[in-house]
């Protein structure tokens, strides 16, 4: 039996294309670093909007946070490896929802900034 799985598996494997690493595309990547129940219902909403924008190709987006036992806990957003946000949460319920709006305010901004100096030609990046 185990000698069959291999045979197959090996046989399977000899006729699978090989992918090209120009075929795959990746559009804008969030990156999950949330610890509590807050972090992951901000990234609940802030992915929502996110996988709205339109040509995210090339940037990727990290959500990390913080928890302070007796203070709260402390969010932020990097885009690109790049501070663009930070909010903090106390213990008890805040509006979540509409602190992922401000820093997806916040995000269109770098993006846009990114892209405008691209364009301007006074970054050497692409997207």
């Amino acid at each position: 039996m185990g000698r069959l799985f291999w045979l197959v598996l090996a046989c399977t494997l000899l006729f699978i294309a090989p992918v090209k690493s120009s075929d795959i595309e990746l559009d804008g990547i969030v990156v999950d670093r949330t610890l509590t129940r807050f972090g992951k219902e901000f990234l609940y909403y802030y992915s929502g909007y996110w996988r709205d924008l339109p040509n995210t190709q090339g940037f990727i987006v990290t959500v990390h946070e913080t928890v302070y036992p007796q203070a709260g806990t402390k969010l932020w957003i990097e885009v690109n490896q790049q501070k663009v946000f930070e909010t903090y949460f106390g213990r008890r319920y805040n509006n979540i929802k509409e602190k992922a709006d401000q820093g997806m305010l916040a995000t269109i901004d770098k993006v846009t900034e990114i892209k405008a100096n691209i364009m301007l030609g006074k970054s050497e990046q692409q997207w």
